[in-house]
């Protein structure tokens, strides 16, 4: 009895200190905010691993190759037959049906389960080889054909799920189920941010792209603590939803209000010792200092003509994919650690070629633009940049071949997905797949080892990465994944 008084005595006294020093950790968090705090004060006003702060490692496994990442996620699944993976085989088999010893490899998604014939089918543009490497580009990618030199091409990844929503978890999460953390948020985790003035980890969708749904779980945090989810950037007056103070409310009826809820979140976790409360303390504190860094970070007013040349004519249009690739290297100068682009559109199970040309017309020339503009401001030197889809297309036509239309339905046995920037080298091609793009023949590639890799080239070993949830310890690649080295400098 008298060692609980004496811990009653001195939990009182403790938080009656608090309470007497400006209203206790409140105030130095709201210090911290206003930038008028040591480090001392930073680091008791939030977690560890908190935006703004280091992350759970306090820096890296090893001598990291990138500060962050550029992902430009093609949802819906791009053909590789008709972007970087060129078979002229597919040519002297046009029209035939796709032998059962190469059908049979690979299961076929449930929409071509009444479908009694299979031909293959050529692609209807022209390859050309380009760069130094000779790597082939179809005609439907001029611009990107420009920096094919730059890039890591890798045409032997191979995926598990055959069905949009899972394949799409599963290379953004390492699990089919949602639920899971994103990479994005695994980064945020175990990386924390460079700049405590923005999110860690954004994410900016292309508007009004295709009617195949985006679940938000991939860029959720899962059960990591939900300060680690990626912040969705949005085109217009409001780029970051309720951040602005509402109307009539000043800054310092905010800085006043934002004390008082600390106090009682600080109050609140000595009681339940919820984690989740750190969570909701970081998410004030960054939603506060994004006020002032926000608007200047999404202002793409101030860019010179020279740069909308660059990107193309649709920069100049908010939410478009070239906009959004012009936003991300913005943020990338102001070191946000994980920048996700998602466009849409890619699924063309019918009227491919006319699908398929105006989703490359939309990406192309922003991609590359990309690409040239971060290697002009040195920033692709620790900058990874990566482009590729969910999974791949079939080499069979779904529905009606004809002479100018034909449906490629989805193909998890092969798809490509290139790399560039840091860490990767550049002007390679990696992998290879059979005569028919149909099943890897040379270097697979799984989805585990990708993010294995993603995760090595920023300091991070995926195996140590881990989070302890109802009794077992997770990792973004789960039990699998292998670093591929190969394509390392």
């Amino acid at each position: 009895m008298d060692e609980y008084l004496k811990h009653l005595q001195f939990t009182e006294s403790r938080r009656g200190f608090l309470k007497k020093t400006s209203m206790g950790f409140g105030a130095i968090a709201l210090a911290s905010l206003m930038g008028k705090s040591g480090s001392f004060a930073e680091e008791l006003a939030a977690p560890r691993g908190a935006a703004g702060m280091g992350g759970l490692l306090n820096g890296t496994h090893f001598p990291p190759k990138a500060k962050r990442v550029i992902y430009l996620f093609q949802s819906g699944g791009p053909s590789q037959i008709e972007t970087f993976d060129y078979k002229p085989e597919l040519a002297k088999w046009h029209g035939q049906e796709i032998p059962p010893s190469v059908q049979g490899t690979q299961r076929n998604s449930g929409m071509v389960s009444d479908q009694s014939t299979f031909p293959l089918v050529k692609s209807i543009y022209d390859f050309k080889q380009y760069g130094q490497s000779g790597a082939w580009v179809s005609e439907l990618f001029p611009h990107t054909a420009k920096v094919v030199d730059d890039l890591c091409i890798i045409k032997s990844l191979k995926t598990e799920a055959i069905n949009h929503e899972p394949a799409v978890m599963f290379v953004q999460t390492g699990s089919q189920l949602s639920g899971r953390p994103s990479i994005g948020s695994w980064v945020s985790y175990g990386l924390g941010s460079d700049n405590k003035n923005m999110p860690s980890f954004v994410v900016l969708i292309s508007q009004s792209q295709g009617d195949q749904p985006l679940n938000s779980n991939a860029w959720g945090n899962g059960f990591l603590p939900s300060h680690h989810q990626g912040v969705q950037f949005r085109s217009g007056k409001d780029p970051v939803l309720y951040l602005n103070n509402p109307h009539g409310i000043h800054d310092q009826d905010r800085k006043k209000a934002l004390s008082f809820i600390e106090e009682l979140n600080h109050e609140q976790f000595e009681i339940w010792n919820d984690p989740e409360i750190h969570s909701k303390i970081s998410q004030y504190e960054m939603a506060y200092r994004m006020q002032n860094s926000v608007p200047d970070a999404v202002n793409l007013s101030e860019e010179p003509e020279h740069i909308y040349k660059l990107y193309g004519d649709d920069a100049r249009i908010p939410g478009t994919y070239a906009a959004n690739c012009l936003q991300a290297r913005r943020l990338a100068e102001r070191d946000v650690k994980f920048i996700q682009l998602y466009h849409m559109g890619w699924d063309q199970h019918g009227n491919l070629p006319r699908g398929i040309k105006t989703q490359a017309q939309a990406t192309d020339q922003a991609t590359a633009g990309l690409i040239m503009d971060l290697k002009q401001r040195g920033l692709l030197d620790d900058t990874l940049v990566i482009w590729g889809g969910e999974f791949g297309r079939t080499s069979f036509s779904q529905g009606r071949l004809t002479k100018d239309n034909y449906g490629r339905d989805h193909h998890p046995g092969c798809f490509t997905m290139w790399m560039a920037g840091a860490g990767v080298k550049p002007g390679i091609v990696y992998g290879e797949t059979d005569e028919f793009s149909y099943n890897v023949a040379e270097n697979g590639v799984h989805v585990h080892d990708f993010q294995a890799t993603l995760l090595h080239l920023m300091g991070v070993d995926h195996e140590r990465l881990t989070f302890k949830h109802q009794g077992r310890r997770y990792r973004l690649t789960d039990v699998h994944g292998h670093v591929v080295k190969d394509i390392l400098t």
